[in-house]
């Protein structure tokens, strides 16, 4: 049975550029075309919303962070069913400044490595001009939001 909730972490991370890291991701099928969407991802039990997104960022990118600053953004969300199981969700948003990298798939599940297509530093300006499918809907301007708290 698929759960009815899920708490998570999404992690902007904006290089020296302002430019913004997104993974282009499949879903919970492969039959439904996959989204651009951050870093991040469930938060384990016991594990707090801010371990969660350091956790996460290391797994999915490679880069260590020794901490993430205060969330920018908290909401509840209906989870969008095209991509995820679960019906109802909540995220904390974080913005971190951080040297351009490549991302590893060192620490990627095998799941992941059949879901993540690709990833893309992307400008705000990009971002906000593309008619590719991102994750929420309003990630542009999240984006936008996050960059004003660096």
């Amino acid at each position: 049975m698929a759960p009815v909730f899920r708490a998570t972490s999404r992690v902007l991370l904006f290089d020296e550029d302002d430019r913004v890291l997104l993974f282009l991701q499949y879903g919970k099928s492969h039959d439904v075309a996959p989204r651009w969407i951050t870093p991040g991802g469930g938060v384990d039990p016991g594990e707090t919303h801010d371990d969660a997104a350091v956790r996460e960022v290391q797994e999915e990118t490679g880069l260590v962070l020794d901490s993430v600053p205060a969330a920018f953004w908290s909401h509840d969300f209906d989870a969008d069913q095209r991509w995820h199981e679960y019906l109802r969700g909540h995220s904390d948003w974080y913005a971190v400044r951080v040297e351009r990298f490549d991302p590893v798939d060192a620490g990627w599940t095998d799941e992941e490595k059949t879901d993540i297509v690709r990833s893309k530093w992307w400008s705000l300006d990009e971002l906000a001009a593309t008619d590719d499918a991102v994750e929420p809907a309003d990630l542009a301007a999240l984006a936008r939001r996050g960059h004003a708290t660096l």
